[in-house]
């Protein structure tokens, strides 16, 4: 699966500039990976043919662009088509989770050229997990021919808050060790490139909005797993809060949530304690079922077992409930129910659209899909390419590649 290149300049990088655009300007034209002749950039740049030439034949020189066959002649010679040159440099994505790490190698055109995943405990601390990562790389660049100087940024998911502007967690809850941690320090001791990191949900949300929803402006991934947190698209843009943790649904308090049921956070009836895998785990244990791990109840789902099936209804249902007051003020178009406990399927969904719409207003909800995720464990991996492009493919960071093409060896 690739990540599919978004429609003129992408989320979270800046229209190009009104006086003297740059290469880098021009080259957010390109993003789309459709390929077009210079007559086509001036028409939809309103540059003028002359600068366009010089534009373009920089970014030729940098490596971004290539030409990609002819245009259908008009009269006279068949003017070149120029495209988003995948090939040449690499970002790398990673996704930590609480017990694995996953790196993929991935091209400018979004492509993954190659992937890999093994079990990791994030208990182990920033070092080793972070030196493991990156053993994980340079093994994958070594499989995919290329070195580690093509490597021209990194993007990374932690399970966890995230200080989005420093890349250090903050306080994470199961990350010992990895608090305010320079993880982006750390990592440009191996490849001094840009690195971005953010929380795993985020992250997730960007994966699943650039490979499946790119049309939508307002999506609210959800992910249900070990805890439930959620991943805000508002007009295109990730939207963070003030210090990163927007979208913390895991620990709002669900309306006449039982008082005894007491949350890792402290607090009482937080929608975690209540409908995430391990939650709906313990309650199935103490109904007498051998279920140990979110795993085993989506197993018991599958199997048809009456038990799980209605436990995880009613999962949805607190989901919902929380949801409810989501739609009425974000009032997304679409909501995307992903992680571990998705895979039960429609039991988990259905919970979650019985509370939405019986709650919500119906002009919020006339035109709302509730669906599960189509990236899978994948999501990460997709959301930290996407995330490492938007940032090495801005009109900054191209324009600065090509200064630095220009200047003399």
């Amino acid at each position: 699966m690739a990540v599919r290149p978004r429609p003129g300049p992408p989320a979270g990088v800046p229209s190009p500039s009104p006086t003297a655009p740059g290469a880098g300007d021009l080259f957010q034209h390109l993003r789309d990976g459709k390929p077009r002749t210079k007559a086509e950039l001036s028409e939809l740049s309103s540059l003028a043919r002359s600068t366009i030439s010089l534009r373009v034949d920089a970014l030729l020189a940098s490596g971004l662009l290539a030409p990609v066959g002819e245009a259908a002649s008009t009269g006279g010679r068949p003017p070149t088509r120029f495209a988003l040159n995948g090939a040449g440099h690499v970002v790398l994505a990673i996704d930590l989770g609480a017990s694995h790490a996953a790196v993929a190698a991935v091209d400018l055109a979004g492509k993954v050229l190659d992937e890999t995943s093994v079990e990791s405990d994030i208990a182990d601390g920033p070092t080793v997990v972070l030196d493991r990562v990156t053993d994980l790389a340079h093994d994958l660049l070594k499989r995919i021919g290329m070195a580690d100087d093509q490597v021209v940024g990194i993007g990374i998911g932690v399970p966890g808050p995230v200080e989005h502007s420093t890349g250090r967690p903050a306080n994470p809850p199961i990350m010992p060790g990895w608090h305010e941690f320079d993880i982006p320090a750390h990592l440009a001791r191996q490849f001094p490139v840009p690195v971005l990191v953010d929380n795993d949900v985020n992250v997730m949300a960007l994966g699943e909005h650039v490979t499946s929803w790119s049309d939508v402006d307002h999506l609210l991934y959800v992910k249900v797993a070990t805890g439930i947190g959620a991943g805000i698209i508002s007009n295109r843009r990730l939207t963070r809060g003030a210090l990163g943790t927007a979208g913390d649904l895991g620990h709002v308090r669900v309306v006449d949530a039982d008082d005894t049921i007491v949350c890792r956070c402290g607090n009482i009836g937080c929608l975690e304690a209540l409908a995430a895998g391990p939650a709906v785990a313990a309650r199935l244990r103490a109904a007498g079922l051998d279920i140990n791990s979110s795993q085993d109840v989506v197993d018991s789902v599958l199997r048809g077992d009456v038990a799980a099936l209605q436990a995880v209804r009613d999962a949805g249902r607190a989901i919902g409930s929380v949801l409810a007051t989501c739609v009425s003020l974000l009032n997304p178009s679409v909501i995307v129910i992903g992680g571990s406990l998705s895979l039960a399927g429609e039991y988990l969904i259905a919970g979650v659209r019985e509370v939405v719409y019986q709650r919500s207003l119906p002009l919020a909800t006339s035109h709302l899909r509730i669906v599960a995720a189509t990236t899978g464990d994948r999501a990460g991996i997709l959301g930290a390419a996407a995330l490492v492009l938007d940032e090495v493919l801005s009109p900054q960071a191209v324009d600065a590649l090509v200064d630095r093409r220009r200047q003399p060896a």
